[in-house]
């Protein structure tokens, strides 16, 4: 795991349960885990979700970011807020994006993530 020590309040499959747990109170659409360890400096794992209005991502942004907080791992960061088409939460081993389904769609991190696997995959492993 990415940049945690021993002091911190929640372990990685604590973190991962909260963020999950945040996001289908909210109701959430097609909730997504990508496991990005090794792959990633940043983090090491990607949660996507799908919300069906700007209202509803920043709604479900503002309930992540008052649960981690009060569970003791506030976000490093928050990014898009203000349009909310896309909303980036970042809570060091966890990133979590929040996107409207067109902009999830045009952007597909999801296929661009295994894509990418894949092909470090394969130019690793000999001719």
């Amino acid at each position: 795991m990415t940049n945690r020590n021993s002091e911190d309040v929640l372990s990685f499959d604590r973190l991962k349960d909260l963020v999950i747990a945040a996001l289908e109170d909210f109701k959430a659409i097609d909730i997504q885990q990508i496991d990005v360890s090794g792959k990633n400096p940043l983090t090491d794992l990607f949660v996507i979700a799908s919300g069906n209005s700007t209202r509803h991502i920043k709604s479900m942004a503002e309930n992540l970011i008052i649960k981690a907080k009060a569970a003791g791992s506030p976000p490093l960061g928050v990014e898009g807020q203000r349009d909310a088409e896309w909303v980036l939460v970042d809570l060091n081993d966890v990133i979590v994006h929040l996107m409207l389904p067109k902009t999830r769609a045009f952007y597909n991190l999801e296929k661009l993530w295994e894509v990418s696997h894949e092909q470090r995959s394969s130019a690793s492993q000999p001719a």
